[in-house]
């Protein structure tokens, strides 16, 4: 492929990303700030000029500015994405018959809170 398809398909992926933290902002189910993370990370891999507006947008300096900045979140985010990465971790955990995957699952979750409360700071809710 060429650099211009690849750049493409990134810019692509960042607003399909953007589209669903968008979603989340709505719909309490699916989490705002990493899908945000993923359009940033695919509109700075795509395009600076698509990154430079994706930061100008009120949706970044609202949900993404402050953990960019200082790596803080607020404990009802990091407990909504932690809850909604664990629905999507117990699909799979409750169709495979295997042990060995379920206990790795089970670690992966395990890591998961642990990165989320240690290595994240936790910032006051803005109410």
């Amino acid at each position: 492929m060429t650099i211009k398809l690849i750049k493409i398909i990134y810019i692509g992926l960042g607003f399909f990303f953007m589209g669903l933290g968008m979603i989340g902002i709505v719909l309490p189910v699916l989490p705002t700030t990493p899908f945000l993370l993923l359009a940033l990370y695919f509109f700075v891999k795509g395009s600076k000029r698509f990154e430079l507006w994706f930061r100008g947008t009120n949706v970044y300096k609202k949900y993404l500015e402050d953990f960019v900045r200082d790596r803080s979140m607020t404990l009802k985010q990091k407990l909504s994405i932690n809850l909604f990465a664990d629905a999507m971790i117990l699909i799979p955990f409750i169709i495979l018959d295997n042990n060995w995957l379920r206990v790795f699952l089970l670690l992966v979750i395990a890591y998961k809170y642990y990165y989320f409360f240690t290595k994240i700071k936790t910032k006051p809710s803005e109410s």
